[in-house]
């Protein structure tokens, strides 16, 4: 379908502003870019309660930070695990502030923001290090958090997708802790640009392909990292045993069909698959409340399916 009138604005206003690609972009240039970010996100939502925590390190690096948002009711909630995106190189906790209120309010859940360290100081496997930590951090706190271990959800957007889903494999197969459930919103899942989504949607709508391959850069050390299943989940051999996933992906966005690729071979492998395609949107929009109104029937979506754990 033609791209989204509201997607369309957008691009038309970053475009007169004459914002650069990402790889045309210093590292620290892109990072001073990103926070700009966070005007799109709309109002944040009160929550009933926000702290920050530090997660020690067990290899005596610094430590871990995370932020919890917890709604209003009774305990024990859902527990989300939430990664934000931006290409394992930019954002943090604080971009991604809105888009966890939302959550937390929605779903009725905790839910943990994770600070993790960013490439390219910090290569593959540091950042996913970080992310299966703070989960573990998590199921292991559930009852002070006020959650249900059972109900342990992970969650992530673009890279933070990417995480979300290794961590689901790496829980897997180190023996947990035990995830009911992974939220993948327009996922990297493959290190890899010859897709027709890359080759259709290369320019013009936000991100590009030259800015992925600028990411990836950033994430790993070599192609060989690339070819790892926990960089590249889509290269698992096996992909039984996961958690059920709802699986996010946008018309106009190059991750598009390695997204949906994922989603097929989780179903291959057994693995209960909801995948939903938001047709005219561009990369991203999950977390534009303030701009897509399909943003909000996102977080909406995602929600039902995270509070239908309780049943």
């Amino acid at each position: 379908m033609p791209l989204d009138p509201q997607a369309q604005v957008l691009l038309e206003q970053m475009k007169a502003q004459g914002m650069p690609p990402f790889d045309q972009m210093t590292v620290a240039q892109a990072r001073e870019a990103g926070l700009a970010f966070k005007d799109l996100e709309g109002e944040p939502q009160p929550v009933a309660k926000v702290e920050d925590h530090l997660i020690p390190s067990p290899r005596g690096e610094l430590a871990l930070g995370v932020r919890v948002y917890t709604p209003t009711g009774e305990p024990p909630f859902p527990l989300l695990v939430y990664f934000h995106g931006s290409g394992w190189t930019i954002a943090n906790v604080e971009v991604g502030d809105a888009p966890c209120r939302a959550l937390a309010n929605a779903a009725g859940a905790v839910v943990t923001s994770v600070e993790y360290r960013l490439g390219p100081e910090h290569k593959f496997p540091a950042p996913l290090e970080d992310c299966y930590l703070a989960t573990r951090w998590v199921a292991e706190h559930a009852a002070d958090l006020g959650g249900d271990p059972d109900r342990l959800v992970v969650i992530g957007d673009s890279a933070g997708g990417n995480l979300a889903t290794a961590v689901a494999l790496m829980a897997r197969d180190r023996g947990g802790p035990k995830i009911s459930q992974q939220v993948l919103l327009y996922p990297a899942t493959n290190h890899s640009f010859d897709t027709p989504s890359y080759r259709d949607n290369a320019d013009g709508y936000m991100l590009t392909r030259e800015s992925c391959r600028w990411f990836w850069a950033n994430y790993l050390s070599s192609d060989e990292d690339g070819r790892n299943p926990y960089a590249s989940p889509l290269q698992a051999d096996d992909l039984a045993g996961l958690p059920p996933a709802l699986i996010v992906t946008c018309e106009y966005d190059p991750l598009r069909d390695e997204g949906e690729a994922y989603a097929e071979k989780l179903r291959q492998a057994g693995v209960p698959v909801k995948h939903k395609r938001y047709d005219g949107l561009i990369h991203g929009f999950f977390s534009m409340t303030g701009v897509f109104e399909q943003a909000k029937q996102a977080v909406a979506d995602a929600a039902t399916e995270i509070r239908a754990l309780s049943r």
